[in-house]
């Protein structure tokens, strides 16, 4: 496992980086990984299925002001080896793939924290005029911090395995795991404020109630939201359109 051990651990700094946005949501999800996973340890049908059954949990998945509820990404990466590994059935992989997805966001809210420093480093360079320190400041050193934080953790669980992966998830305190659990919850919300904040045209605001009404009392999916956001937007750029001819 060390072979698939390193791999983990380089593919989720690569994915988790942001390379392009469209691109790295794509790479980043348990069914694409698990593709890889099941190619680099030789069975590629089981690791698809396991990945298809963690996928699961992640369809739809909204990272509302680029804030994730649950990281998809380390979920998989850490969920389908150790299940291909043990031979665990997909239930399982589900099983382990929720706590550590909650991890996922608590790591990312960390690197998060400690890159505001090189913002302020970046100031600092700025008022020098050094524009190469400034590059460094917002591109280098948020790469490399990210990788500390990111490699150890899919690299460690699959290097040793379920075992110490589920002695490190009892070992935290329930009032941790609780607490990543509400930050969980609120930064999705924070993000749709933070949206509504840079729309800042009140008239668009009855939009966003009727959208958010219909998904929480209509029940409506993530798909029908998307056509009626669609139908929205076609709606109000042929009144404008229609505003400024007249």
């Amino acid at each position: 496992m060390t072979g698939v051990a390193i791999f983990t651990g380089i593919w989720y700094f690569i994915v988790k980086a942001d390379w392009g946005y469209g691109l790295n949501h794509a790479i980043r999800q348990p069914i694409f990984s698990a593709m890889l996973i099941g190619i680099v340890m030789g069975d590629l049908k089981q690791a698809m299925i396991i990945g298809a059954a963690v996928e699961v949990l992640y369809i739809g998945l909204v990272p509302a002001g680029s804030n994730m509820p649950a990281d998809d990404a380390l979920a998989g990466l850490i969920a389908v080896p150790i299940a291909l590994q043990a031979n665990l059935e997909p239930s399982i992989a589900i099983a382990i793939a929720v706590p550590v997805g909650i991890v996922g966001v608590f790591i990312d809210q960390l690197r998060k924290t400690l890159n505001a420093t090189f913002i302020h480093m970046a100031d600092k360079y700025a008022e020098e005029g050094d524009t190469r320190k400034i590059t460094l400041a917002a591109t280098l050193y948020p790469l490399l911090l990210s990788f500390v934080l990111r490699f150890p953790i899919p690299f460690l669980a699959n290097l040793y395995g379920a075992d110490a992966v589920t002695k490190v998830m009892n070992a935290i305190p329930e009032w941790l795991t609780h607490g990543f659990t509400v930050a969980g919850g609120m930064l999705p919300a924070l993000g749709f404020a933070i949206t509504i904040f840079v729309i800042g045209k009140k008239e668009l605001l009855p939009w966003f109630f009727i959208g958010y009404f219909l998904v929480q009392y209509a029940g409506l999916p993530v798909m029908g939201a998307a056509v009626f956001g669609i139908c929205a937007v076609l709606l109000i750029t042929i009144n404008k359109r229609q505003s400024q001819e007249a």
